[in-house]
């Protein structure tokens, strides 16, 4: 199968997502029954709507989302779907040729290619891993397909980062949201940052905790710093999602220091199940 071919493939199972009048991105139609994966910054509120390959349009509900891997679940009531292929992300390999099918700047179906330049976590972006590609991405390529040579789709286009690299989710991380369901809620947004006699590991700075959230119950505070989940100091801010996802409808005690202190504190949090990690 040749690129042409298999872009062509790609754009019949990539979709245009629209969130409101004027926020858009791409979207992968993932099974017939009506699933499309996107990314969770995507589709951040309001009414949703998704657009074809062939020029049909029908509303979308939110299923489920995942902040921290940035990813989003949507359901279509629509016949005629074409899902994508899927490949084992787990595979792929620096150098591999890559396709990029999206909607950027308003053009529908746009294709670029690059290659994989490596498979990790970026710094500064929380320790989850990415595709790294030298695929040029724009502002409507986000939620669209990330594919090798013969349409194989691999992970979902995310971000853009220094240097011009482009980041992608591996599809992996869908099927695990997929099949473990809703995300436990802590309701908390970190940042990681080292401090001193943590012996190599790292604390998640809490940025912001949301009102009526598990959090904010046991009284987290902005300010705090995190550094372990059931006794187990964190290496990564991956850590705490897997935490949350071991503990998902049940419970998970955190360690955490205060106000420059260096003595630990200790609460459990009843985890809910919810729309966001």
């Amino acid at each position: 199968m040749g690129i042409g071919e298999a872009g062509e493939k790609l754009r019949r199972c990539t979709v245009q997502v629209r969130n409101g009048r004027s926020s858009s991105g791409s979207g992968i139609i993932w099974d017939s029954s009506g699933a499309i994966v996107t990314n969770a910054h995507v589709v951040r509120s309001g009414d949703i709507t998704i657009e074809l390959w062939d020029g049909r349009a029908a509303p979308a509900r939110l299923d489920r989302r995942d902040d921290w891997r940035d990813l989003a679940i949507l359901r279509v009531e629509t016949g005629g779907l074409e899902p994508a292929t899927f490949r084992d992300s787990s595979r792929v390999r620096a150098g591999e040729l890559v396709i990029a099918v999206g909607n950027p700047m308003g053009f529908t179906g746009a294709l670029s290619t690059g290659i994989i330049h490596g498979v990790g976590p970026v710094p500064g972006m929380g320790g989850q891993p990415f595709i790294q590609t030298t695929v040029r991405l724009a502002p409507g390529n986000s939620g669209g397909p990330l594919a090798d040579a013969g349409g194989g789709v691999i992970g979902i286009n995310a971000a853009i980062v220094s240097g011009g690299l482009g980041l992608a989710v591996p599809v992996n991380a869908v099927r695990r949201l997929l099949t473990a369901g809703p995300p436990a809620e802590l309701g908390v947004a970190v940042r990681p940052v080292r401090i001193p006699g943590q012996n190599g590991g790292i604390a998640l700075l809490v940025l912001n905790v949301a009102a009526g959230s598990a959090a904010d119950y046991v009284s987290l505070r902005q300010g705090d710093l995190l550094v372990a989940a059931e006794g187990r100091s964190f290496e990564s801010a991956e850590d705490l999602r897997e935490a949350l996802d071991r503990s998902t409808g049940k419970s998970v005690t955190i360690q955490f220091l205060r106000g420059g202190q260096t003595k630990k504190r200790e609460v459990t949090i009843r985890l809910t199940q919810g729309m966001a990690a």
